[in-house]
This record gives C-alpha cells, structure tokens and sequence, in this order.
C-alpha cells in the first residue's frame, strides 16, 4: 500500500526520505549537516534534514532509530520515537543522542534514522466507574514473564 506525501526541501541540498529495500517499513531519512557533526557520550545534537513534509491525514510519521547505526554505533532519536502530525509543516529534525561511551561523527548526507508513515486511530476517552476484566487484571511491569 502507498500514500502520496508531499514533501518540500527546504535546501537544495537536502535528500528526499528514501527505502533500503522494496519491502522497507522505513524510508531513511538523511543529515544536512554541511560537515562532520560530532557528538560526545551522553550528547544530544539537533540534526536537521531540509525537509518538510505533508502527512496525509489519518496517519502520522514516526521517526525511529535505524537499527545499524543504534546497535553498531549507539546513536538514535533522543526521543526514541519522533512523531510527525498531519498537520506540522516545519522541518523534519532528528533529535541524535549518542548512547555509547566514544563520541560519534555524523557525516552530512548520513543516513541518521528512518521514517514510517502509517495510520491511526484517534480515541474517544471516556469515563467509566470500572473496567471489563482480563486475565491479566492490573499487573504491571514483567507481570506476563515466566521468568
């Protein structure tokens, strides 16, 4: 399935998100830094990709880590997962925070996280004087583990 997003750059510079591969989720998203952007341990660096997008309406952009650059590297979205709403029209900035113990250098045109545009549900919160019940009931953190 596909949906049209429109997408303005914002420098000439800048790449339109792209996929790694015809099944990707994820379209990578890459840094405009203009030159090496160093970060140290436990630092966060706004990095900008001169991109706005349009979301299609019903659905949002989450901008989450990619998988290489977290796990070989400890960089990923400070935020663990960004969210883009339908109707933000700002640049796309991909907050980088280098979890490892050595500082890390992002290149400009880096490929420095991934962006899944996917549909939601908006919810209708309403009150109630009790819940159904479940199996599970109210536990908590580790509840469903064996072990």
């Amino acid at each position: 399935m596909t949906a049209p997003v429109s997408v303005k750059l914002l420098d000439p510079r800048a790449k339109l998100p792209a996929y790694g591969s015809p099944d990707a989720a994820g379209a990578d998203l890459y840094a405009l830094t203009g030159g090496p952007v160093e970060i140290a341990p436990g630092q966060t660096v706004l990095i900008h990709t001169g991109l706005a997008l349009a979301i299609p309406r019903g659905c949002v952009g989450l901008v989450c880590a990619r998988s290489g650059l977290a796990s070989k590297r400890g960089l990923a979205p400070a935020n663990k997962v960004g969210v883009i709403d339908a109707d933000y029209r700002g640049e796309l900035i991909v907050a980088l925070y280098n979890h490892s113990g050595a500082p890390q250098v992002v290149e400009d045109g880096e490929r420095v996280a991934q962006l899944v545009v996917t549909p939601y549900l908006t919810a209708r919160f309403t009150p109630v004087d009790e819940l159904e019940d479940t199996q599970r009931g109210s536990g908590g953190f580790g509840s469903t583990g064996t072990t």
